[in-house]
C-alpha cells in the first residue's frame, strides 16, 4: 500500500507539472503482460508503439508498478490488462488518474471467467483464476476485444484492425482444431504437472483431466510429500507417460515423479510471461501454443 500511495504522489507531481511527452503519430499502447502484448502487436500492427510493463523473464505474480510505469500508463491512448490476481493494483492506479487515465481495456469483461480449485468464492474478480488466454477460443475473443478496443480510438483503421484480427483469430482457429484433435484420438486425458497449474481454462475447453502439485499458482516452494506420492501413483496407475511443468520452473518435483515413475519431463508453456531469450526471438502467443499442441499429443498418447 506505501508503494501505491508513492505512486500516486509521483503521478499527481507529473500531472500539475504537465510533464507528460507528446505522442507521436504512432498509438501509444501499455500493456501489462505477454498475452496482451501479443494480442495489441498482432492487431495494431505498425499504427502503435506498445510498451510491457512487466519485463520478459520477470515473476509476474510479485510485480508492483515503477512511477516510470505510472507515467506510461497515463500517457498511453489505450491501456490493456487482464483484470485478475496479478492486476489487483490496476482498478485503484486507473481511479487516481481521474481525467487523466487512459482508454482501458479489460479482457475479464470479454470471457466467461472460471473460479479455480484454491478460489470458491468468486464474488470478487481476483478470486477467478486469471489465466484466460489458455483456452484458443478465449484468445479469439480477447483479439477481437483489442481489435474493438482500437477502432474508437483510432477509427481511420479499422477495416485494418479488423482485418489483422482476422488473421491472426484463423492461426489460433487452427491451434483449437489440432487440440481437439489430439483429445478425440488420445489414449488418455489425464495431465499431470508436477508443478503450479495455470490451465483451467485449456482443460475445460477440452474436456482434460488433471492433477496438480499446486493449485492454480499458489505461492508455495515445494508440495507436501502425500501430494507427491498421489501423484507418483496416479502416473503408475494409468500408466502415464509424460508429467508436465511450465516455464521457468525449477523442475524438483518434476525430476522427483520421473525417477520413481519414469515418466518423461515435458514443458507446457503458460504464456503469461516469457524469458527474455524467448522475447528477442520473436517467440508469440501463436508459436508458443504450436509447441503446446505438440507437448499435449506426448502426453495424451
Amino acid at each position: 500500500m506505501k508503494r501505491i500511495l508513492s505512486i500516486i504522489v509521483m503521478l499527481v507531481l507529473v500531472l500539475s507539472f504537465g510533464a507528460a511527452a507528446e505522442n507521436g503519430e504512432k498509438l501509444s499502447i501499455v500493456v501489462t503482460d505477454f498475452p496482451c502484448y501479443d494480442f495489441a502487436r498482432a492487431v495494431a500492427g505498425d499504427n502503435a508503439e506498445i510498451t510491457m510493463l512487466i519485463k520478459p523473464g520477470s515473476e509476474v505474480h510479485s510485480y508492483e508498478p515503477a512511477p516510470g510505469d505510472v507515467v506510461a500508463m497515463m500517457e498511453a491512448d489505450l491501456f490493456i490488462y487482464i483484470g485478475g490476481e496479478s492486476d489487483a493494483w490496476v482498478a485503484e492506479m486507473l481511479a487516481s488518474m481521474e481525467g487523466g487515465a487512459p482508454a482501458a481495456l479489460r479482457m475479464f469483461d470479454h470471457v466467461d471467467m472460471l473460479c479455480g480449485e484454491e478460489n470458491t468464492d468468486s464474488e470478487h474478480d481476483h478470486e477467478y483464476d486469471e489465466h484466460i488466454w489458455t483456452s484458443p477460443l478465449n484468445a479469439m475473443d480477447m483479439v477481437n476485444a483489442v481489435s474493438d478496443a482500437l477502432k474508437q480510438i483510432d477509427p481511420a483503421n479499422a477495416d485494418e484492425y479488423d482485418a489483422n484480427a482476422a488473421a491472426y483469430n484463423a492461426q489460433i482457429a487452427e491451434i483449437d482444431d489440432a487440440i481437439r484433435q489430439a483429445a478425440d484420438g488420445a489414449a488418455r486425458n489425464t495431465l499431470v504437472f508436477a508443478d503450479r497449474f495455470p490451465f483451467l481454462y485449456l482443460a475445460a475447453e477440452y474436456g482434460f483431466d488433471y492433477a496438480a502439485a499446486f493449485p492454480g499458482c499458489a505461492g508455495e516452494t515445494e508440495p507436501s510429500a502425500s501430494v507427491v506420492m498421489e501423484l507418483i501413483d496416479r502416473v503408475i496407475a494409468e500408466n502415464i507417460p509424460a508429467i508436465y511443468v511450465i516455464e521457468m520452473s525449477t523442475g524438483n518435483v518434476a525430476d522427483a515423479i520421473s525417477e520413481a515413475t519414469g515418466a518423461e519431463i515435458l514443458t507446457l508453456h503458460s504464456i503469461q510471461n516469457v524469458s527474455a531469450d524467448e522475447f528477442a526471438a520473436g517467440e508469440t502467443y501463436v508459436s508458443l501454443m504450436w509447441k503446446n499442441v505438440e507437448a499435449l499429443k506426448k502426453g495424451l498418447n
